[in-house]
């Protein structure tokens, strides 16, 4: 009887110790392909390590939006950050909004009920799509606004990336905006690329990004969208709800990340990265240092 009792002990345990092991799973944490997204997935992926002691996965540098998107419907991923205009126009396929917090309620409400994925609160990005021109230029025909170039008398030569010329967020708001001259099609390249061409004047004007780090470093001009043609863009954490329910800890970890950032401290960051050439987990690891993330 005492043998009987003593294995079936053992084998309580076992089932605990196989249900603790499996609590603890771990957690996967993603990022779509370009600097910004890969610096705030690591900066996620170590502030989860820290809070949560958990083994974390990282698939950073995934690819574009929508792969992006897919391994987390799919379940490939727990959580990624993305922008509300991104999500709003490129996956929910919904008509361009211009309320930063309407189009957040939305985007909550349809990816719950529809995709079973919470939004966060916004991490404090808004990294909406930047019109960028040559410092020079912008001072020279005294260009403030996007309406300004498009009153311009010789046409411009845009670079932009692969997902502007496609998404209805990009080129078609823009067009159908402004209307500006072009010079031909766009010249579809990498992001990385676009600030080479425009210093090189292989282009004269490119669709960039807000928080872009070159924009500090470079004498350039990003004009104003005076007429909103581009939707918010606010960076927040999209995560799955099973994720959040079988994680302890995982939905008040992340929420602490929640107002840490600003446009301003993104572009150093980017830049430390791109122009620095500092590792990323370097550039995670002391952003958390210095926002009193780390204890």
């Amino acid at each position: 009887m005492a043998r009987t009792k003593t294995i079936a002990c053992l084998a309580l345990v076992a089932v605990l110790g196989g249900c603790s092991s499996g609590a603890r799973q771990a957690i996967h944490v993603g990022s779509k392909n370009f600097t910004e997204q890969v610096v705030l997935g690591e900066i996620i992926a170590q502030h989860l390590e820290n809070r949560l002691h958990r083994k974390v996965e990282r698939s950073l540098n995934l690819g574009g939006t929508l792969l992006t998107h897919r391994a987390l419907s799919s379940g490939q991923i727990d959580l990624y950050p993305e922008y509300t205009g991104t999500a709003l126009t490129a996956i929910l396929k919904q008509p361009i909004g211009k309320d930063p917090a309407g189009v957040l309620a939305r985007i909550r409400s349809l990816y719950s009920r529809d995709l079973q994925v919470e939004w966060l609160d916004p991490l404090g990005i808004d990294n909406g799509f930047a019109m960028v021109v040559r410092g020079p230029e912008a001072r020279r025909r005294n260009l403030e606004t996007l309406s300004d170039a498009a009153r311009a008398s010789s046409p411009w030569m845009l670079g932009v990336g692969y997902e502007f010329e496609q998404r209805p967020d990009g080129m078609t708001a823009l067009d159908k905006s402004y209307g500006l001259p072009w010079k031909g099609p766009p010249m579809s390249m990498d992001l990385g690329l676009l600030y080479k061409a425009i210093e090189q004047g292989q282009v004269t004007m490119i669709a960039a990004n807000a928080t872009d780090g070159l924009l500090s470093a470079m004498d350039l001009k990003v004009l104003r969208d005076d007429r909103q043609a581009f939707p918010p863009y606010q960076v927040c954490i999209a995560v799955r709800q099973d994720a959040l329910a079988a994680i302890p800890g995982l939905r008040e970890a992340l929420a602490e990340l929640s107002g840490k950032f600003s446009n301003v401290g993104m572009r150093k960051l980017n830049h430390r990265v791109d122009a620095g050439h500092h590792p990323v987990a370097k550039v995670a690891s002391e952003f958390l240092a210095e926002a009193g993330l780390v204890r």
